[in-house]
């Protein structure tokens, strides 16, 4: 059963397969609340394309981030193997439950989702029936957090997404990987073009949803030099040195139309989450990730726009 669901899942596009057993949960996990008989959680990753990134690290191209890395991905081929694995476990006589990310749903009353309009996230919603991502993909094996909060592989970095099935059936459990990628260089932290997160790993989910979507002028090509000219502080917004609040943020997002996004509410991402990209550059120096490639990721000296070009 293992290997089948393991050769089904990659042959639908999945490149990483992981198995936790129930019993690595908590009994008040979201897990038992959805599907109280789970027996086997099944975490499949995918990697998002190493040349979509470049394309954003060159400046070349920014649409096939949002619409191929994070759409299609979310609403495509990931549903696509979650659908087929789990109607081969019902075929064979298991109950299977797909359990993906819903983008606009979050339990935090004043928080939102850098990948989607902030009006379109429903907020204050209860957590009960929403599982903690993160932690059940190192539960299945898939890899290891990184400070950023991202899920760090041994063949792609951080360049992944990922989703789950839960599933009565008893399948053999995949080990929980050892930390050995994140060496808490900081790479992550530095490469945010805004300042959004901490020394500590924490993000503020405002300060990186306004420079997902491009405030930082010194790094957004689409930018027109009067931009955000009725706020007071319109330089420091686009030298990535504003902090901002919920409120402002607002403000400041509503302001952005710079570059148009997809469908199902996905916001464009002029940074292409450029924390990743830091951290998948720092391994990929360090020689620890086993997908190799014939050249580095960064070839020349990294572009910025002057911020005199705005004033």
């Amino acid at each position: 059963m293992k290997n089948k669901i393991i050769e089904l899942a990659k042959a639908n596009g999945a490149d990483i397969v992981g198995f936790a057993p129930s019993s690595r949960f908590k009994a008040d996990n979201p897990i038992f609340k959805i599907m109280p008989e789970t027996k086997t959680v099944i975490g499949l990753a995918f990697r998002v394309l190493r040349g979509i990134y470049r394309g954003i690290e060159e400046g070349s191209t920014y649409y096939q981030y949002t619409t191929m890395a994070v759409e299609n991905m979310e609403e495509t081929i990931m549903p696509m193997a979650q659908l087929r694995v789990a109607m081969m476990l019902e075929e064979e006589g298991f109950t299977a439950l797909p359990q993906r990310r819903h983008q606009q749903i979050m339990a935090e009353e004043n928080s939102t989702n850098p990948e989607v309009a902030y009006d379109a996230v429903y907020r204050n919603k209860t957590a009960e029936t929403q599982i903690d991502f993160l932690d059940t993909a190192i539960q299945c094996g898939l890899g290891e957090k990184g400070l950023h909060n991202a899920l760090l592989t041994d063949a792609f970095g951080p360049m992944v997404r990922y989703c789950f099935i839960l599933t009565d059936a008893e399948i053999e459990e995949s080990d929980v990987v050892t930390p050995h990628l994140c060496d808490k260089c900081g790479a992550c932290i530095k490469g945010c073009p805004g300042k959004a997160i901490d020394e500590n790993g924490n993000v503020d989910a405002w300060q990186c949803a306004v420079y997902y979507n491009g405030a930082n002028g010194t790094k957004n090509p689409f930018m027109p030099p009067e931009a955000f000219a009725d706020f007071d502080n319109r330089l420091d917004i686009i030298a990535g040195e504003a902090k901002v609040t919920p409120q402002t943020a607002r403000k400041i997002l509503d302001k952005i139309y710079f570059y148009p996004p997809a469908q199902h509410a996905y916001q464009c991402s002029i940074c292409g989450r450029a924390c990743d990209t830091a951290c998948y550059m720092h391994l990929e120096e360090k020689g620890v990730l086993t997908k190799q490639f014939k050249t580095p990721f960064r070839k020349r000296e990294e572009w910025k726009f002057s911020l005199e070009d705005f004033k």
